[in-house]
């Protein structure tokens, strides 16, 4: 009897190696656990949550070319709920860049747009294309070539 997808197994780890695990179902077939199939948690090493003759509940999630089956155990369980993040409150303003500005002209602070919140959307386009380019002309990325010299060989 072949496995389904989607089906729920128990079975015993038979093999460890550094990609993942090999389980033996109940009928006999084999199947594979991939390390990142292991737990919601980066597993840097398997043996830190499997060992070899260990009983595990494994879920079939795939079966592929040559009757390969495709094991998870994470996905035996729906994850934990995540706990509510902390700070601005859903929807609310996004906290200030963290990055510190360099040079050129004065970070945009989104103020200046406050005083625009009646203009038509052309002002706003207008105000915002001349800031961009006040920005960008303090820019360092693309430096003028005619202070470099050329290296002769």
């Amino acid at each position: 009897m072949q496995p389904e997808v989607g089906a729920i197994y128990e079975g015993r780890v038979t093999g460890i190696t550094k990609f993942g695990a090999f389980v033996t179902l109940p009928d006999g077939s084999s199947g594979l656990v991939h390390i990142s199939e292991i737990a919601d948690a980066y597993v840097k090493e398997v043996t830190d949550y499997l060992q070899q003759g260990q009983t595990v509940k494994v879920k079939v999630i795939g079966i592929g070319e040559g009757n390969k089956i495709n094991l998870s155990i994470k996905k035996v369980n729906p994850p934990a709920p995540r706990p509510p993040r902390t700070g601005a409150p859903q929807g609310g303003p996004r906290p200030a860049s963290p990055r510190p500005h360099h040079g050129g002209a004065p970070a945009a602070t989104g103020r200046v747009y406050e005083k625009t919140a009646n203009a038509s959307f052309e002002d706003k386009l207008k105000q915002f294309m001349q800031e961009s380019d006040s920005r960008n002309a303090g820019n360092k990325l693309y430096p003028d070539k005619k202070g470099r010299r050329r290296r002769d060989n």
